[in-house]
């Protein structure tokens, strides 16, 4: 008995990953289900969108198909102030919509792994789900990756502590170390202000590292999301509030290694870059409709590259762009941590 159902698994396997199963793209392809394309490609977007914090405070573009590779973000100007007494039965001369178009051009960004049919036919576990989980993260922490660089270049820039450049943000001494406080909070929520950025839901965002993060809820203002007055609508990775922000945490926070003082060495103290913003700050694509495709080649599908049926392959292909729309509706927020002990490549 336990032979035949051995038999039965190594067969629904190869009937996986046999000659007629193309691909599991949901446009191409036309041999697995309906079901079965539509279940692996929500599988691969459920598992990428969580890792995309950066994605998701900023305007949404889709990618429509023959759309070319263009994406435009229209950005309106506010109307001047109307101060002028209306005249008795004189109808005034109305104001036009100044609409100004910030385009931003796509760019494919992808991966994929091998999986033999040695693989295939002996492992106790089910690899194309586990592949689909590798690549999922893989996609999900390339593309937050491209907007975060894209964020994190905004001229927009506030330095902790009231430190005058990056270079002269210290930690690590025994006194007048630039770590993120409250106060350079509130300072960046002033400044957010003062361009009358919008909030979103009555709140301001912030994307911070946990590094940052440890210096910052020490404070007793901060509020975790249980004590908010509305907890319905929170945010992917949502940490909680302190002066008007609304934070979330990544390890893929922006982070600059060296590029601060430790102590008294210069060029040794990593910097971190908190980011505070308001709607409509930045645009981005989408990952649905086109954004981000899981694909799946099975055993032999290469034709004469693979005589033998001996390659299968698990991919994922992106459209990706992410753009800053309004410089003064984000700032950058670049401290000094406690901690001081990364060594990955950010």
């Amino acid at each position: 008995m336990k032979k035949i159902k051995n038999l039965i698994m190594i067969t629904m396997i190869l009937n996986l990953f046999d000659n007629t199963n193309k691909t599991t793209d949901n446009t191409t392809g036309n041999d697995l289900s309906p079901e079965m394309k539509t279940y692996y490609s929500d599988y691969l977007i459920d598992l990428a969108e969580p890792l995309l914090v950066h994605d998701q405070f900023g305007q949404k573009k889709p990618i429509p198909a023959n759309g070319g590779k263009t994406i435009e973000f229209r950005k309106y100007d506010p109307l001047p102030k109307a101060t002028t007494p209306l005249q008795e039965g004189v109808t005034p001369h109305g104001k036009k919509l100044n609409v100004s178009v910030v385009t931003a051009t796509v760019a494919q960004y992808g991966d994929y792994v091998e999986l033999s049919d040695v693989l295939l036919l002996t492992a106790i576990d089910n690899n194309l789900v586990e592949a689909t989980k590798l690549i999922a993260s893989q996609a999900g922490r390339t593309l937050d990756t491209v907007t975060r660089e894209v964020l994190a270049g905004g001229t927009n820039v506030l330095f902790a502590g009231g430190a005058v450049s990056r270079a002269a943000l210290v930690g690590g001494a025994a006194s007048g170390n630039n770590y993120l406080t409250v106060n350079d909070v509130r300072k960046a929520v002033r400044a957010l202000k003062n361009q009358n950025a919008a909030k979103v839901n009555g709140y301001y965002w912030g994307i911070i590292n946990p590094d940052v993060e440890y210096d910052l809820m020490s404070d007793p203002e901060w509020k975790y999301p249980h004590q908010y007055k509305d907890t319905k609508n929170l945010y992917e990775n949502e940490l909680g509030e302190i002066a008007g922000v609304r934070f979330v945490e990544s390890t893929e926070a922006k982070l600059i290694h060296n590029a601060g003082t430790d102590g008294s060495t210069a060029g040794a103290r990593d910097v971190y870059c908190t980011l505070i913003g308001g709607e409509n700050a930045y645009g981005v694509t989408e990952v649905t409709g086109g954004g981000l495709r899981h694909i799946v080649k099975p055993l032999g599908s290469a034709g004469s590259a693979d005589p033998l049926d001996q390659r299968a392959t698990v991919g994922w292909k992106a459209l990706k762009v992410a753009e800053r729309l309004v410089e003064v509706y984000m700032i950058r927020v670049e401290s000094t941590s406690t901690f001081n002990d990364h060594t990955d490549d950010n």
